[in-house]
């Protein structure tokens, strides 16, 4: 499970202010959220954690 939803919205930030940032999708990042899509890439990983300004382990690994 990662932290990508929880960390968002506490930032105040939508899944389409993630795609704008990252390039991916809205429905591939909330099919991350939900846990529907699973093993993201190592550049994706880093990607969303950049743009919640977390590191790798904090939203994917924790």
């Amino acid at each position: 499970m990662n932290e990508i939803k929880s960390i968002r919205a506490r930032l105040n930030l939508s899944v389409y202010d993630i795609s704008k940032i990252t390039g991916l999708t809205p429905g591939y990042i909330s099919n991350l959220e939900n846990g529907k899509r699973n093993n993201p890439s190592k550049e994706t990983m880093e990607k969303i954690s950049k743009a919640l300004d977390k590191t790798v382990s904090e939203v994917f690994f924790k």
